[in-house]
């Protein structure tokens, strides 16, 4: 092992740490939503972690986003701190499967005063992804759903991207199962494949953070 890899593990006393040390930290309506999730039992790991949502909020506000894209939207915490970046007159288009799911993030979205900055599709993603406008451009994407079909929704999304425009992917660690040897899943090849894809593939720039399971960010050329 090189002497220069740079990186710090987290205990659970310096996670703790770099929690409370957010912006977004002690906010009522997300902390509501949290709590209305976390009230669904063992499906309420599929919600993101509190530094994920403020990592995307800042980014959709530095790169000036007016349209956005979420395919998988679960509650709607990621949803939720995406429109909530977005200047007068901007949407963020989300995709899910789930009805009863998403009634919780509509429920929020409102509460928050965001609903209206929101269009919400219930269907199969890919389905809905061939059904888009040809002409519609997204500034943002965020993708956190059947993981296995994650690279057809990259390229199915990719040219309704604009130049400068940023895709981000959950879960791109697969808590650690992306390691080559590690198991023998359909979600972890899928995702160690497309890792793989994207750091070679000359469309794009990425880089793969260690933001919770991981996110693997994407500059489109």
């Amino acid at each position: 092992m090189s002497a220069y890899l740079k990186y710090l593990p987290l205990n659970d006393e310096l996670y703790e740490f770099m929690r409370r040390q957010r912006s977004g930290a002690g906010d009522p309506v997300l902390a509501a939503l949290r709590e209305e999730t976390a009230s669904l039992g063992d499906d309420s790991r599929m919600q993101i972690s509190e530094e994920q949502g403020d990592f995307l909020g800042i980014l959709a506000r530095l790169i000036g986003v007016r349209n956005a894209l979420e395919v998988g939207t679960f509650t709607g915490y990621s949803a939720l701190c995406v429109a909530r970046a977005l200047p007068e007159g901007g949407k963020l288009l989300c995709l899910d499967i789930d009805d009863d799911w998403t009634a919780i993030a509509k429920k929020h979205w409102k509460r928050a005063g965001v609903n209206d900055r929101i269009e919400l599709r219930i269907g199969p993603a890919i389905e809905t992804l061939h059904q888009l406008e040809p002409d519609r451009l997204f500034d943002f994407v965020f993708i956190d759903a059947e993981k296995t079909e994650y690279d057809a929704y990259y390229e199915l999304i990719l040219p309704l991207v604009r130049p400068n425009g940023v895709i981000l992917f959950d879960n791109m660690f697969w808590g650690g199962f992306v390691l080559e040897g590690s198991i023998d899943h359909p979600s972890a090849h899928a995702l160690r494949e497309l890792n793989a894809k994207l750091a070679s593939d000359e469309r794009i720039e990425c880089v793969l953070l260690p933001i919770a399971d991981g996110i693997q960010m994407c500059r489109k050329r």
